[in-house]
């Protein structure tokens, strides 16, 4: 799955029930001998064997415990004022025998699924606002990136707590992380799940990036691409731009440029040869978030509640035209995608005002 970004901007509700339905068995069922059967006799094996067995693949799944990160005491350590109210989950992390919420306010708790408890909050000072979280499998240690309002809010700080004291209830136990980096606004920290790596920007100088964005010129803009291994320059080029006309985004996949400004054309643009390729601005508006599945060198991007999925040939690739999700605004952290990047599961629209289904869409 595509790496996440959180950048340095300060950030200051009931809760809601969903209640499934209950599922009813279906008339005529087919027992796993017939199953067996009709696929060694179809035409399309694969195909009607899988079928047949998709809705056997949840029958047993139930709910086995429910956690909740409000504590209608106070977070004895809490000093601001909202990280005491009720607010929706944004972000869960599972990692050994812990989950992890990290609630809208800021406040994150770790509860264990031997006991069913909570251990303990991550919140390790009374004005810390945890901003999002990361698991990272190579040491075994869950990095929080916070801000604080003792600074306004205004830079990022990164820390390491190894699992293991998590466990015992020592969240202050952790290390800080990039203390050399200067993550004030507009800096930013990215974790790359795909390469293992961290990418951050700093507002004072710049390693570790790369893409680098230059301030635009009238027609154009200055570009660089820099090794992420010792921030050597691989290319450094001018990107020409439509005049008086803003820049809606400027991402980079690999070697692929995607470059789309206000009411025009989006552009992919290959670095290596220069070979410059246009999508219709009306088959192709501008997205409000981004997922590059690096499995399947695709893309999908998410507007108005709507997912696509798209190669980089500017060739739409899927829609899924009833997979409408809940949230207009969703972010890549709403979403998941399985690690062999074919399926996405997200929240969508029921019927419905007052439901919510959990839809899933094949990518292909």
């Amino acid at each position: 799955m595509e790496g996440r970004r959180i950048t340095a901007s300060p950030r200051p509700c009931s809760g809601r029930r969903v209640v499934a339905k209950k599922r009813t068995r279906p008339d005529g069922f087919v027992n796993s001998v017939k199953k067996l059967q009709r696929r060694e006799i179809s035409s399309r094996k694969d195909r009607a064997f899988s079928i047949s067995t998709a809705q056997e693949r949840f029958r047993n799944m139930r709910l086995v415990e429910q956690y909740d990160t409000h504590d209608p005491k106070g977070h004895s350590l809490v000093a601001l004022p909202f990280l005491m109210k009720r607010t929706k989950v944004i972000e869960i992390v599972a990692a050994r025998d812990i989950v992890f919420a990290l609630a809208h306010s800021g406040v994150c708790a770790a509860f264990s699924r031997e006991t069913n408890r909570r251990i303990c909050f991550l919140n390790v000072s009374p004005d810390e606002v945890i901003r999002s979280l990361f698991y990272n499998k190579n040491n075994d240690s869950l990095i929080t990136v916070s801000v604080y309002a003792s600074d306004n809010f205004s830079s990022l700080k990164c820390r390491s707590t190894r699992i293991e004291y998590i466990l015992r209830g020592q969240p202050d136990a952790g290390f800080a992380l990039f203390e050399s980096e200067s993550l004030k606004w507009p800096g930013f920290v990215e974790f790359d799940d795909v390469n293992g790596k961290v990418l951050t920007y700093s507002a004072q100088d710049s390693p570790g990036i790369m893409l680098l964005i230059f301030k635009r010129a009238t027609s154009h803009v200055p570009l660089k691409i820099l090794s992420i291994e010792d921030g050597t320059v691989l290319k450094s080029f001018n990107h020409l731009l439509h005049r008086n006309k803003k820049v809606d985004f400027i991402e980079q996949f690999n070697e692929k440029l995607l470059v789309k400004q206000e009411n025009e054309n989006l552009q992919i643009l290959d670095v290596r040869n220069a070979q410059l390729m246009e999508v219709s601005r009306a088959e192709f508006m501008t997205p409000s978030a981004f997922i590059f599945l690096y499995e399947n060198q695709l893309f999908l991007t998410f507007r108005n509640r709507n997912v696509s999925v798209w190669n980089f040939r500017g060739e739409l690739v899927t829609s899924f035209e009833d997979h409408l999700l809940w949230h207009p605004d969703c972010n890549t952290n709403n979403i998941y995608i399985t690690s062999d990047q074919d399926l996405i599961i997200s929240y969508c629209k029921a019927d419905t005002e007052d439901q919510w289904i959990e839809g899933n869409g094949k990518i292909e």
